[in-house]
């Protein structure tokens, strides 16, 4: 669920400006897993930008010292949660540590790069959650080491169902600071998008998995 509805439009007017979020059902993305998309997200962008990096920080830690038990350590999703966990954890005073989706393969294989304790209280910190399997391995990694994750926090989330049900079944909190729908509807009301892309967008959004086939 998003933080807080005016952290989301302020969130979503900041991604549309920097152009972190790019809208173009004509010439749909690819993603990774080999989905279609009439938009495409890349959180990366705002750390070129000052006062937007400061922003997300802030309201990372409200959205931790409002909603979530009080972390002993933060986590960052590699790659991109990781610049935005370190900036929360400093501002916090606290440990920090990242976690691959997947062990690198040689060397120590380690998941988790960095020091902490079992028993430990984590939160962790990611930049954008679509179908939630890196996400979630990431939680899994962390419990594996002996940890609670006490809850998960991103910057957008493009809320499918399936996301949601898989931390609904580990029990584990999720905040986004921003979402899909909030994008979309800050995107129009500041003309963004011409009407002929909305239906597009809305069907798109019930089938991701075959939109575009």
């Amino acid at each position: 669920m998003i933080y807080n509805l005016e952290t989301a439009k302020i969130t979503a007017r900041y991604l549309l400006q920097i152009k972190a979020i790019k809208i173009n059902p004509a010439k749909p993305f690819t993603w990774v897993s080999g989905w279609k998309s009439p938009i495409y997200c890349d959180n990366r962008k705002t750390l070129s930008y000052p006062a937007i990096r400061t922003y997300l920080r802030q309201e990372f830690v409200k959205c931790i010292s409002d909603e979530l038990t009080t972390p002993e350590v933060i986590a960052g999703v590699a790659t991109g949660g990781i610049p935005h966990g370190v900036l929360v954890a400093h501002d916090l005073g606290l440990p920090f540590i990242y976690v691959r989706t997947e062990a690198k393969g040689h060397g120590l294989n380690n998941k988790i790069e960095g020091e902490v304790e079992k028993g430990k209280n984590v939160i962790i910190i990611e930049d954008l959650i679509s179908t939630g399997k890196s996400s979630y391995n990431v939680v899994e990694a962390v419990l594996n080491a002996g940890c609670k994750v006490v809850g998960m926090i991103a910057i957008f989330s493009y809320g499918f169902d399936i996301a949601h049900n898989k931390f609904k079944d580990i029990k584990c909190p999720l905040y986004t600071l921003s979402d899909y729908n909030t994008v979309i509807d800050v995107a129009v009301e500041n003309g963004l998008i011409p009407d002929e892309y909305l239906n597009t967008l809305k069907e798109w959004r019930k089938t991701p998995d075959t939109w575009g086939q």
